[in-house]
C-alpha cells in the first residue's frame, strides 16, 4: 500500500510539470508561438507539443494508459534536451538540459512500474 501512495505522488509530481507548461502555452499561445520560432521551431510544432504536454500529463495522473504517457512524455524530454538545452557554457542552459535529462529518467521509470493500484490502470485490472 505504501508503494501505491509513493507511485500517486510521484506521478501527480511528473505529471504537474506538463500539465502547468500545457496550460501555460495555451493560455499564451501567440506569445508562446513567437517564443518558440525565436529558437528556430516552426510555428506548427506548437499545437502538438500543447497537446502532448495535456493529453499524457493527464494520463500520468489519472493512471490511464499510463506507460503510453510516461513513454511519450520521456522522450520529449529528451528531443527538449537534445534541441533546447546544449549550450553548456551557460549554467542556466545546462541546469535545463540536466533537469530534462532526470524528469525523463522518471518517466522511464514509471514505464517499466506502471501506475500502480491507485489509477485507472490499477481499477482496470482488478475489475
Amino acid at each position: 500500500m505504501r508503494d501505491d501512495i509513493v507511485l500517486l505522488m510521484g506521478r501527480l509530481l511528473l505529471a504537474w510539470i506538463f500539465l502547468h507548461e500545457g496550460a501555460f502555452l495555451l493560455a499564451n499561445y501567440s506569445a508562446s508561438s513567437a517564443a518558440m520560432a525565436k529558437m528556430g521551431a516552426p510555428a506548427f510544432v506548437l499545437a502538438p507539443v500543447i497537446a502532448l504536454q495535456l493529453a499524457a500529463g493527464l494520463s500520468i495522473a489519472a493512471g490511464w494508459y499510463t506507460r503510453c504517457g510516461a513513454l511519450a512524455l520521456g522522450l520529449f524530454c529528451l528531443a527538449t534536451a537534445g534541441l533546447f538545452h546544449t549550450n553548456f557554457a551557460v549554467r542556466n542552459e545546462l541546469l535545463h538540459f540536466e533537469k530534462d535529462i532526470a524528469i525523463a529518467g522518471g518517466l522511464f521509470v514509471l514505464v517499466v512500474c506502471g501506475a500502480g493500484r491507485w489509477s485507472v490502470d490499477g481499477w482496470r485490472r482488478v475489475v
